[in-house]
């Protein structure tokens, strides 16, 4: 059992050779553009164009939506697990902190919710996963809003510069 890089772009490219990292998910906004580390095989390269907002959008903004997070749900599931899955967004705090705490409940569906956050809230203090992919993944997930109380228990992270990557343990017994 491995687990979750969560990085900002502008460590991508350290985080995925440190952890050797093979496969990689993007939550980036649309206009912003980035180069994938030659290491990430391109056909493992998971892009989810998003704005890293709450509310449900406009013209300029595109929010986080079930499409973009069933896609992420999927290609968590055809991850092998023999490396880390390295996720990243524009400053790692936010959407990517949520993709990862969604994805571990996919692949690892009896954990606790409480013991997830509480997890993520120990690997760094920073994070604050984005309220709209934690509520979709929820529902998705059926978590009966388990996942919502649990992200809104532990809070809003530390102030950062966004400079900050972690590891997230995909379970409690994750020797990672």
């Amino acid at each position: 059992m491995t687990a979750i890089v969560v990085s900002p772009l502008s460590r991508i490219g350290e985080m995925a050779v440190r952890h050797k990292a093979r496969e990689m998910i993007t939550l980036i906004a649309k206009e912003q553009a980035f180069h994938r580390p030659a290491v990430i095989a391109a056909e493992r390269h998971l892009t989810l164009q998003m704005n890293d907002i709450a509310f449900k959008g406009n013209d300029t903004l595109i929010a986080p939506d079930d499409a973009h997070v069933l896609r992420l749900i999927d290609f968590a599931r055809e991850w092998d697990q023999s490396v880390p899955l390295l996720i990243h967004c524009w400053m790692g705090v936010s959407r990517s902190p949520a993709a990862a705490v969604v994805a571990a409940l996919a692949l690892y569906p009896d954990q606790d919710e409480t013991a997830l956050a509480r997890r993520l809230r120990t690997v760094s203090p920073y994070a604050t996963p984005n309220a709209r992919i934690i509520e979709i993944g929820d529902r998705l997930l059926d978590r009966k809003g388990r996942l919502v109380s649990a992200i809104k228990a532990i809070g809003r992270g530390a102030d950062t510069d966004g400079n900050v990557p972690f590891v997230l343990p995909l379970t409690d017994m994750a020797p990672f």
